[in-house]
């Protein structure tokens, strides 16, 4: 089996990679995230999830390279992470009583052979209507201000919740699992069997 890597530092996609018992290395892409004039979410997540992976090729030849991004969008709007109360205060008041998608881009590459597999799973989570209150009070127990729209589903941000909906509830966190061990069993990785 090629050893992986995962493009990333993010602590969340790292626990979600261990959890399926694979052996892996994480190291920083450090590629440039800006996005383009008028790109979409979708396109967005893909080229940098695929940019991560490729930014790490000559360094490892001869493995299996992981890339990930994902975006939240609210109102057609693309919010990255907060960093500070105020922001992220904001992001959840514009997120309360709404429908907001987040997608995430995986690519998968071979650096051996260059062959890539890069796709875009979306996730929506629909907030409850939430008061002034209890979005200050969620922000100084969980302080998201490293996440995508604000909050930690893993952790007290399912409180601001009315339900969620998508394919695999990992998207949410980071890194869509389902679709990853679909793409590894596309170069003979299979937890189960290794």
């Amino acid at each position: 089996m090629k050893s992986i890597i995962l493009a990333s530092t993010s602590e969340y996609r790292q626990a979600l990679l261990k959890k399926l018992g694979l052996p892996f290395l994480a190291v920083a892409p450090n590629i440039d995230e800006t996005p383009i004039l008028q790109e979409s979410a979708q396109a967005l997540v893909m080229r940098l999830s695929h940019e991560k992976a490729n930014a790490l090729t000559k360094q490892y030849p001869q493995h299996l390279i992981i890339g990930s991004d994902q975006v939240c969008v609210i109102d057609n709007n693309i919010v990255g992470k907060p960093h500070t109360f105020e922001n992220a205060f904001k992001q959840l008041k514009a997120a309360s009583g709404q429908k907001v998608t987040f997608y995430t881009g995986l690519c998968l590459i071979d650096s051996a052979t260059n062959q890539f597999n890069v796709q875009c799973e979306p996730f929506d989570v629909y907030f409850r209507p939430l008061t002034d209150e209890e979005i200050a009070n969620y922000l100084n127990k969980d302080e998201p201000y490293q996440c995508a729209g604000s909050f930690k589903s893993e952790g007290l941000g399912v409180s601001l919740f009315d339900k969620l909906s998508g394919r695999d509830p990992n998207t949410l966190i980071g890194l869509p699992t389902i679709l990853l061990l679909e793409m590894l069993s596309q170069h003979g990785v299979n937890p189960l069997l290794d």
